[in-house]
């Protein structure tokens, strides 16, 4: 009887010091670790997660694609389970997540705070089905999105004629299209060495990506759109975990990280976009780089030349079984309403 009971004390002290072992989280990017999107997002969500579940959640950051691959297979590796949570592009693998490419069409977002807000919507109405054996944890665009080049300053459509430009994504790349550039499409981390090799003429980038990747110092043109006229374009952006390892957690640890996603983490990160493109900006111009501001006469023309990418987008997804007009329109319309 004795031996019985030691055997049960033992068993349940076991079971007591396993529940006690922090679940340490592997979380993987593709940015540098300097970048302001472990340092001010990242870094401070580990923190907060770990000071609720007494230091029951824990995080590992992988910066850099330190768990190998490349960025497009990110997503890839939440779903696998290499990487618990990951921060990427659902447009670095294109056509895998129709719903949410809405908010990559031209001048849709306003701003970074409230077009992440919008996208969060548009997911929990429309985006659910595409995302499966993912747990989203937040959706976010980027800040205006900006025109750099070494060729010649942009002003006018007919500007882009004959350039070589970089863009992220699907959509971007027909955006880039339309306005008579040839795209070419890279991930991020890859754009310094084309644009020192002349690969590229030009990139689409936010302000924020380009003194990290510093690429201020190899280009001459940077070209905007200035509110209150919406941006040109925005990226979309998701932190996702791994279905099944949420799945696993219990129940006072998953509501720790329920607290901390969804709609209100998503506009967090997308203000912490907008505030950076203050500051980000500053060594272009400290270094002398030319600055254009595209008038309202001009943007007019921009407009109509990517049209079609929208309607175009619209029929593709409708044929897929989407809702197509409602999804812009409502991206539309919330974009505008939660505008800063």
């Amino acid at each position: 009887m004795k031996k019985a009971l030691t055997a049960i004390a033992l068993a349940t002290a076991a079971i007591a010091a396993q529940a006690q072992q922090p679940v340490v989280l592997k979380v993987a990017h593709f940015w540098p670790p300097t970048a302001l999107s472990q340092q001010k997002v990242l870094e401070p969500w580990c923190a907060k997660i770990a000071k609720e579940s007494d230091n029951q959640l824990q995080c590992q950051i992988y910066p850099a694609m330190q768990l190998g691959g490349t960025p497009p297979q990110l997503i890839q590796q939440a779903i696998d389970g290499v990487a618990d949570i990951v921060w990427t592009l659902p447009g670095y693998t294109a056509g895998r997540f129709p719903s949410m490419e809405v908010m990559e069409l031209p001048f849709l977002t306003k701003d970074a705070e409230g077009g992440s807000r919008t996208a969060w919507e548009v997911y929990e109405k429309y985006g659910q089905k595409d995302f499966a054996g993912l747990k989203p944890l937040a959706f976010h665009v980027h800040d205006r999105g900006q025109l750099h080049n070494n060729k010649r300053p942009i002003t006018k459509v007919a500007d882009f004629k004959g350039l070589k430009m970089r863009a992220p994504t699907r959509l971007t790349n027909k955006m880039i299209a339309a306005l008579g550039a040839t795209p070419v499409a890279m991930p991020m981390p890859q754009v310094p060495d084309a644009v020192s090799k002349g690969v590229v003429d030009g990139y689409v980038l936010p302000w924020e990506v380009v003194p990290t990747m510093k690429l201020h110092e190899m280009t001459k043109y940077h070209s905007e759109i200035n509110p209150p006229q919406p941006g040109l374009y925005t990226a979309l952006f998701t932190i996702a975990m791994n279905q099944a390892k949420y799945d696993s957690l219990p129940p006072n640890l998953k509501k720790v990280i329920d607290a901390n996603s969804g709609v209100d983490f998503s506009a967090a990160i997308g203000k912490v976009w907008d505030e950076s493109a203050v500051v980000a900006i500053k060594p272009a111009k400290e270094r002398g780089n030319q600055f254009n501001t595209i008038g309202a006469a001009e943007v007019e023309g921009f407009q109509k030349a990517t049209a079609r990418v929208t309607d175009d987008w619209i029929k593709e997804v409708t044929a897929k079984g989407y809702d197509g007009k409602g999804m812009v329109e409502m991206a539309r319309s919330l974009s505008t309403k939660y505008a800063h």
